[in-house]
């Protein structure tokens, strides 16, 4: 049996593109750009969200940036390929850094899977978030997935099995290496175990420095930002989060936490 693929065994383990579009969809609609059809996805990988988007509705067009030339070819084989050839046409996965691309007019931007977190200094961030802010239509959003707490800082390992189409129960592991107090530098890395115990260790790193909310919307109001609003992720009885999220001005001191923190141009 051939070795799937690592992006295979990663968007089988932590994407769900639809419920990631119907939770932009909730959020422009409750900050007032209810029509929104033009998405921009900084830091794509194989730009499964942006693919996805342009099947969703026969007006929405997708951009999706990234510097690795080998997740945009798989993308480009699996993703665009899947697709109609009136949606292919409405989507463009490109090879480009985030912090060089023009002005646009996007209705959105996303960074999702707490990629921003690899801007490490506050310039590099605020150069960042000016940079989006100038790609945004007047009212366009930024929609920055974030991660903290206690629970993202500890040195850990956290497993769990998860069955995955044409691969079967893949054991995925969340490997916290370490955590510098000082600067908030913070190493990861994910590992795959196969149902034929093939390991494939370090699939995916990390390096990334872990900030915290209260920054990152005094960074979006400097960059120009007229506005900006969190989303916290709501918590069942047991205190899992539910993937669902609702827009807060305060969230409890869980052990580990997801938000989706929203810049208003």
């Amino acid at each position: 049996m051939a070795t799937p693929s690592k992006y295979h065994l990663y968007e089988g383990s932590v994407q769900s593109p639809e419920a990631h579009i119907e939770l932009l969809a909730q959020i422009c609609s409750e900050v007032g750009r209810p029509a929104s059809r033009r998405l921009r996805e900084d830091f794509c990988g194989t730009g499964m969200l942006s693919c996805h988007w342009v099947s969703t509705h026969p007006e929405n067009t997708a951009l999706g940036l990234d510097l690795d030339p080998e997740p945009l070819a798989y993308g480009r084989k699996t993703h665009m390929r899947a697709l109609r050839p009136g949606q292919r046409s409405r989507v463009s996965l490109v090879r480009e850094n985030v912090m060089t691309v023009g002005p646009g007019r996007f209705d959105v931007v996303v960074a999702g899977n707490f990629s921003f977190f690899i801007f490490k200094k506050r310039g590099e961030l605020l150069k960042y978030f000016k940079k989006v802010r100038g790609s945004l239509a007047t009212g366009g959003v930024v929609v920055l997935e974030m991660a903290g707490g206690p629970g993202m800082t500890a040195a850990l390992r956290e497993t769990r099995r998860i069955a995955i189409p044409g691969v079967g129960k893949v054991l995925y592991t969340w490997h916290q290496r370490s955590f510098d107090p000082i600067t908030h530098d913070a190493r990861y890395s994910i590992h795959f175990r196969l149902p034929d115990g093939r390991r494939l260790n370090d699939a995916f790193e990390y390096d990334w420095r872990l900030w915290t909310i209260p920054e990152v919307r005094d960074a979006l109001r400097e960059a120009g930002f007229r506005d900006t609003v969190v989303y916290w992720e709501k918590e069942d009885r047991q205190g899992r989060g539910t993937g669902e999220y609702e827009r807060a001005d305060s969230g409890d001191n869980d052990h580990s936490w997801i938000a989706q923190v929203v810049g208003i141009r």
